[in-house]
């Protein structure tokens, strides 16, 4: 599962493909809906290999996360109620069962759980290769 073109950028929603470089920054294609769009050097925007969970220990890369939530539901989309916050909490526990009670925030819950089941829509998570 390679997550290093896979964005999110800051002030919008779902998920976005890299397509190519350009001068002043990047061409994204939202994975959702197909369109293509302009994303500048300005905008903040994150490659989701690069991004991690915080937990009482070493942070998770978001990679395991996934594949966490991968295995929980045996490779079918997430069905937790992401507006019932004790639930999501819950869920988190069993996936992540160490992860920072206090630093990851519910928005964070809801984006990781978002995002798997695009990914999963996408059909960009596997078991296949080995996480290291």
């Amino acid at each position: 599962m390679d997550l290093s073109k896979i964005l999110s950028i800051s002030g919008k929603s779902g998920l976005y493909e890299a397509i190519t470089q350009t001068k002043s920054g990047l061409i994204v294609q939202a994975l959702d809906t197909g369109k293509k769009m302009p994303v500048f050097s300005s905008d903040r925007s994150s490659s989701l290999e690069d991004i991690s969970l915080f937990t009482s220990g070493e942070d998770v890369p978001l990679k395991k996360v996934l594949l966490s939530i991968f295995d929980k539901e045996e490779g079918k989309p997430c069905q937790v109620n992401k507006s019932d916050e004790s639930a999501l909490k819950a869920y988190f526990g069993e996936i992540l069962p160490d992860y920072d009670r206090d630093r990851v925030y519910l928005s964070d819950m809801k984006k990781v759980v978002t995002w798997y089941n695009i990914l999963l829509d996408k059909n960009l998570i596997s078991k296949e290769e080995e996480v290291s």
